[in-house]
């Protein structure tokens, strides 16, 4: 999850499938099946805050010494809010210097604060859940705290500290830290890696992915995983596709502001007209 919402007014929706093979050498079980994701995002309010709807449902057959079996339900059902705290970009000076290339492309220190933001919401259980442990509560609380940088104008960096389940008999508290490079208009990829910790269950996967933008607001996805342990061993494949409305937007030019120098402040014209466009992330922006 990135640290920027999707904006006030605007409505993301991102959609996948997923296939995924499971196998357990010391209690001697195999389980594959296939599963969908659905996120939906929505800005309300002002463009540092959004809603986000998250679900998970799977379906596989499991199989082990005398049995023989089907699953499926939903594996997770989460709703949320999550609010931009810092932005490091509002009071930053990106005026290029017209008389220095070096000056323009030489790396800054100050990319290396991260824009960060708070995520809190609730985990809800429909029906039957095979996928989780005995006794876990119907409801129960997940946050997060979302961090995210942007080095030059082609790599961006997300990390996801989050507790999860923190009522329940089993709470796990994980980290996912996901490197994304733009490489061009259309096309990006990214590397993951994602670690989570309870007393039912601890694991540690990869993901390596790759997105194409087909239009302005409708982006292709595909994806691979894989944990390193083998208590059980666990690869999934991934493919999803995003949607972005926004034709109730207003872009705000006026939430960053450049500095000025005391000339500039006799000019009121130049003071109240000139200001800078956000520098809001979402992940349907062209990958610049």
């Amino acid at each position: 999850m990135s640290a920027f919402s999707v904006g006030k007014t605007v409505i993301q929706a991102e959609g996948g499938f997923y296939g995924i093979k499971e196998k357990h050498d010391l209690l001697r079980y195999e389980a594959n099946g296939f599963g969908t994701e659905l996120d939906v995002r929505y800005g309300a309010f002002f463009d540092q805050f959004e809603f986000d709807l998250n679900t998970q449902y799977q379906y596989d057959w499991y199989q082990a010494p005398l049995v023989s079996d089907t699953r499926g339900g939903f594996k997770q059902l989460t709703l949320g809010a999550k609010y931009l705290v810092y932005d490091p970009y509002l009071k930053q000076n990106d005026k290029p210097n017209v008389y220095s290339w070096k000056a323009n492309h030489k790396f800054k220190w100050n990319d290396f604060i991260p824009a960060v933001a708070v995520y809190g919401g609730f985990n809800l259980q429909l029906g039957t859940n095979p996928f989780t442990f005995k006794g876990d509560s119907k409801f129960s609380p997940k946050v997060m705290v979302i961090t995210q940088n942007q080095f030059g104008k082609h790599w961006v960096f997300v990390t996801n500290i989050i507790a999860d389940k923190i009522s329940t008999k089993y709470p796990s508290y994980g980290v996912i830290a996901t490197m994304t490079r733009g490489f061009n208009m259309r096309w990006s990829g990214m590397l993951e890696f994602q670690g989570y910790k309870s007393d039912y269950y601890a694991d540690t996967v990869f993901r390596l992915g790759a997105a194409y933008l087909v239009r302005e607001n409708i982006q292709l996805d595909a994806s691979v995983s894989k944990n390193v342990k083998e208590t059980p061993a666990i690869a999934y494949a991934n493919i999803g596709a995003s949607w972005r409305f926004d034709s109730n937007y207003e872009t705000n030019y006026k939430r960053v502001k450049n500095k000025k120098d005391d000339k500039d402040k006799k000019d009121k014209k130049s003071k109240k007209d000139k200001g800078k466009k956000r520098k809001d992330e979402v992940e349907l922006e062209k990958t610049k």
